[in-house]
């Protein structure tokens, strides 16, 4: 019987093939920008997708694995306190880069990719390809994304709210209506839904990616049709990507040497830095469009680079822990882990 395995990124791919089509349909939102009755259709569409996708969100995560992973409580607090505590710290100190380095619209969607929760599928791969503790991954990211469900909302209606970039305390009532009640319906469902989600795993994928693609077009033909893309330029990007560059490193260096300063052993300092140092494209793309409107665009142009470059960076990460030597035994008990738990980590699985 042939083993299924942790998926693992393709190491031929220069680029993430998600991230390809992702370049393609801005390329596609700037040649031919849904406008007028488009649009109107355009946005109906990309309401009911993102409320599909947080619904298959609730469906696939795994209420049992969740709870048996608050047993290791020390370790999801330390993930949580990365991603929504010294993530959004960091964000709030990059404000002295306005207007230097940054915008005022690029820093708003800068302090958005903070505030964002952290990835489930690629914690869970790069920590598999590292011999680090996979279970510890999956119930970090899962725990993550449960709570950035409530936590970024209100976080960016504190932090954003009053900066000018679109946002508005009515959407939160929409985050409630869009993504909550549709994560909670799924959560409700689930024992129903198990296994046709795992029946259609594939075609779900699709579904999934499909719909974070129709965000982001209507997202990039609203700042299209709104003339925000006159605002951006060369020398801006660049000094963006040089921005989300030291942050990615500064939480990759926190995360590891913090976790191993709190006595964590290597498996669960791996898991912390991946799972702690790294930003949900997935989740956030649908937020963004939800709680800023046609100021989407600009906001999620920092969460898509550093969602690359978070990909680029710990996949060096990962293959070189995984080339640290390990003692025979300790190697027997993460591989048996791993499969353990492999199900689960396919369950929880997010684009």
């Amino acid at each position: 019987m042939n083993r299924r395995r942790t998926p693992h990124l393709p190491s031929w791919l220069p680029v993430d093939a998600f991230i390809l089509a992702l370049i393609a349909t801005v390329a596609l939102a700037a040649l031919i920008p849904a406008s007028g009755g488009g649009a109107d259709v355009a946005g109906g569409a990309s309401t009911g997708a993102v409320a599909l996708l947080f619904f298959l969100y609730g469906a696939r995560l795994s209420t049992r694995e969740a709870l048996d992973g608050l047993k290791h409580w020390r370790l999801h607090v330390s993930v949580l306190a990365c991603t929504f505590l010294l993530f959004p710290l960091l964000g709030i100190a990059a404000r002295g880069l306005v207007p230097f380095a940054l915008t005022p619209q690029l820093y708003s969607g800068l302090l958005f990719l903070c505030l964002v929760p952290s990835t489930i599928q690629s914690s869970i791969a790069f920590t598999s390809i590292a011999r680090g503790n996979v279970p510890a991954a999956i119930c970090a990211g899962s725990f993550s994304s449960l709570a950035g469900i409530v936590i970024t909302p209100v976080l960016a209606a504190l932090l954003i709210g009053g900066q000018g970039a679109g946002f508005s305390a009515d959407a939160l009532l929409q985050i409630v209506a869009q993504l909550l009640l549709p994560f909670v319906a799924g959560q409700l469902l689930r024992r129903w839904l198990v296994r046709f989600l795992a029946r259609y795993k594939k075609l779900l994928s699709l579904v999934d990616r499909g719909s974070i693609l129709l965000v982001v077009y209507t997202a990039f033909s609203e700042g299209m049709v709104a003339g925000i893309w006159h605002q951006v330029t060369l020398v801006r990007l660049l000094e963006l990507l040089a921005v989300e560059a030291v942050l990615l490193a500064a939480m990759l260096a926190v995360s590891w040497y913090g976790a191993g300063r709190l006595g964590f052993t290597r498996g669960d300092r791996i898991a912390i830095q991946f799972a702690g140092s790294k930003k949900s494209l997935a989740a956030g793309l649908p937020m963004a469009s939800v709680l800023f409107g046609a100021h989407a665009s600009l906001a999620v142009l920092p969460l898509m680079l550093f969602h690359q470059m978070q990909l680029m960076v710990c996949a060096v990460i990962a293959r070189r822990r995984a080339r640290d030597p390990l003692p025979a035994e300790a190697e027997s008990r993460i591989v048996a882990r791993g499969e353990v738990h492999e199900e689960a980590a396919l369950d929880c699985s997010q684009p």
